[in-house]
């Protein structure tokens, strides 16, 4: 049974966070973060809105997207590092407040990559009929743990959610190949630090990003008996400018086949690519019959990519 993308949504908050604020903030400006990340404003959450709350929007206007009701939901998947609490989880949360009836539900943990890691568990679980439909959602508040301090960091991140239903999709559709990976020992250089807040170390962090997202990216295609020049859109991590672009260099796809809104958005962790595969497919940019690829990577270190063909 093929697994592939029933119905795609997304939410952010209201409140706009820009360059010129950031400016006000911390020693920094507009031009220093554009050049070296390509963002432009990223969305932050108010001190009532929490994690579940993003989750809940977006999972509403992904099941809307399906046209599908919440009864018809047969797990609940949610990847984040940032939950309301350590438990209960995020997904018993969002269980409840869908009003959905007493399904599996449960927490992922993979950082940047958390998205993937839930795309790929749902395929399981629907590819071995253990469920039809699997709400999968990535939402993050970053701004809870970013250090408005550190103006290395502080510029990244923001705060959204993405979901997608996933469930069966005729044959040669859905997900055709998929990669998940870890690397402990790079774990020093990305997590939260004993005062709760985002560690990072930017080069290493890079230097890891260019290397694994390309890497992954060819071997899903490969899987799948392709080539790089088979791909019709790339939806990559929206982490920083710079990484996308050396990853879609070295895949050799065109600036216009790749997804590009951090400028919007800022890194949201595991929103971030629901969030701009959900912005691209409603501006039209992903078509049925596409080849799409989404690849991730994130802190643990942990990355994941899929090849799917686009439709149901």
């Amino acid at each position: 049974m093929n697994a592939g993308i029933l119905g795609i949504g997304h939410y952010a908050p209201e409140k706009v966070l820009t360059n010129q604020d950031l400016e006000k903030m911390v020693d920094t400006s507009d031009e220093w973060i554009r050049s070296r990340t390509g963002i432009e404003e990223r969305k932050i959450a108010s001190d009532d809105m929490d994690t579940s709350d993003l989750a809940f929007e977006a999972a509403k206007n992904a099941l809307n997207d399906a046209e599908m009701s919440i009864e018809e939901i047969d797990m609940i998947l949610v990847a984040t590092v940032t939950p309301d609490k350590p438990f209960p989880s995020v997904a018993t949360m969002l269980q409840e407040r869908l009003g959905a009836r007493k399904v599996a539900a449960m927490d992922i943990s993979a950082a940047c990559a958390g998205f993937m890691y839930g795309v790929i568990t749902a395929q399981q679980f629907i590819q071995n009929e253990s469920y039809k439909n699997v709400l999968v959602v990535g939402v993050e508040k970053l701004s809870k743990i970013t250090d408005w301090t550190d103006r290395n960091t502080c510029v990244l991140f923001g705060d959204g959610a993405g979901a997608a239903v996933i469930g069966p999709v005729s044959e040669g559709k859905g997900i055709l190949s998929s990669e998940l990976g870890s690397d402990g020992s790079g774990g020093p250089n990305l997590y939260q630090n004993p005062q709760d807040t985002i560690f990072m170390n930017g080069r290493e962090v890079f230097k890891f990003a260019v290397r694994q997202m390309p890497e992954s990216s060819v071997n899903v295609v490969k899987k799948i008996g392709l080539s790089e020049q088979d791909v019709d859109y790339l939806v990559p991590h929206q982490a920083n400018i710079r990484i996308m672009e050396a990853a879609r260099q070295r895949l050799g796809i065109p600036e216009e086949k790749m997804s590009t809104q951090v400028k919007r958005y800022g890194n949201t962790s595991s929103a971030s690519i629901p969030i701009a595969l959900s912005e691209d497919v409603k501006a039209g940019k992903i078509k049925e019959n596409d080849l799409v690829v989404l690849v991730g990577f994130g802190g643990g270190l942990t990355w994941g990519a899929v090849a799917l063909r686009w439709g149901k």
